[in-house]
């Protein structure tokens, strides 16, 4: 089964049954999954209504958001489900689908410090926690989560923002989508059949610039 939801519902994402798209994705390793096109992707975050309500109608973050603490952002949208409980932890009711250019998230990804010491890309430890200290994202890898939060082999990614990065984030967003309704719906397929659940089309990401990118990020 495969759609394509109102821009209301889904962020104008083409959506797919889960079944099928487990089929074709890797089960183990770091990989970047998500939701692209040729020019942009999109990313996912949760937030208290206020803070949705006041993005979604202005096209940009603001109101109780603040641009003084670092702000986590999830390309893989089950990950994002995980993390908030499928909209219903306190203070992740909505849940946003963020649309950025893929110039500018593989910029995020070339600056990105991994919040665990990388001994390919650090010679020594303290050389690490210099670069954590000076970079404005950081890098986190953490086990991906099935729709029903049981943790998987594969690794996600989330990336943190501070400073001028969540800058960039907060002016140049493409466009943000309130997709809480359609969260409460698939939410509904989860105690029954799976096969009827349908989740944004997701495929493992590719920065333009492998060379320059994280390390781990799955095979070539």
């Amino acid at each position: 089964m495969e759609e394509h939801l109102d821009a209301s519902v889904a962020g104008s994402a083409k959506v797919e049954n889960y079944l099928a798209q487990l089929e074709r994705w890797p089960a183990t390793g770091h990989h970047i999954m998500a939701h692209f096109d040729a020019d942009s992707i999109v990313v996912y975050q949760a937030y208290k209504p206020s803070i949705a309500a006041f993005a979604v109608k202005h096209q940009r973050f603001g109101g109780g958001f603040s641009i003084d603490r670092m702000s986590w952002i999830k390309p893989n949208f089950l990950w994002m489900m995980y993390r908030s409980g499928w909209a219903q932890k306190a203070d992740q009711e909505r849940i946003l689908a963020v649309r950025l250019s893929r110039r500018l998230f593989d910029d995020l990804l070339h600056s990105a410090v991994s919040s665990s010491y990388d001994q390919k890309r650090f010679a020594t430890h303290d050389a690490w926690k210099e670069a954590v200290r000076s970079s404005d994202v950081r890098l986190q890898w953490d086990p991906d989560h099935d729709p029903n939060g049981r943790p998987l082999e594969r690794r996600a990614v989330q990336l943190g923002l501070r400073g001028a990065a969540l800058g960039r984030y907060v002016e140049e967003a493409l466009s943000i989508t309130d997709i809480t309704d359609f969260v409460a719906m698939q939410r509904a397929h989860l105690d029954g059949d799976l096969g009827w659940l349908v989740i944004p089309h997701e495929q493992v990401y590719r920065p333009s610039d492998i060379a320059a990118a994280v390390a781990d990020i799955g095979p070539l």
